[in-house]
């Protein structure tokens, strides 16, 4: 299906759609002067930091997905097993250290 106007409607479409898009004679272009389109140092300057800060939110980003496990995944119960029996066994050693006595070392002087 296609759209075809009428002969009758072609014309004043067509002359509307030019008057509509002429730039106002008045030599105020629209905001549109010499400089229109052109980047400023400034401009330049503002990419440059957000290049900058894209490069150090990667980098970031890259450091603490390394640290990130390979899996989510529960470990095997031996493993478990095994860390339980390391803890408990530098816990009694913990215990067995002799602990120096604050208050019989005052009274000695």
């Amino acid at each position: 299906m296609s759209l075809t106007l009428p002969a009758g409607v072609v014309l004043p479409v067509t002359a509307s759609a030019l008057v509509l898009t002429q730039q106002p004679g008045d030599g105020d272009n629209g905001g549109q002067g010499e400089d229109f389109g052109k980047s400023s140092p400034v401009g330049f300057l503002v990419l440059i930091l957000f290049l900058i800060a894209v490069a150090l939110l990667v980098r970031s980003m890259t450091k603490h997905l390394k640290r990130v496990p390979a899996s989510f995944d529960e470990e095997p119960a031996e493993e478990k097993a095994a860390e339980e029996n390391a803890e408990a066994g530098e816990k009694d050693e913990a215990a067995e250290k002799p602990v120096k006595d604050s208050s019989a070392t005052k009274a000695d002087s």
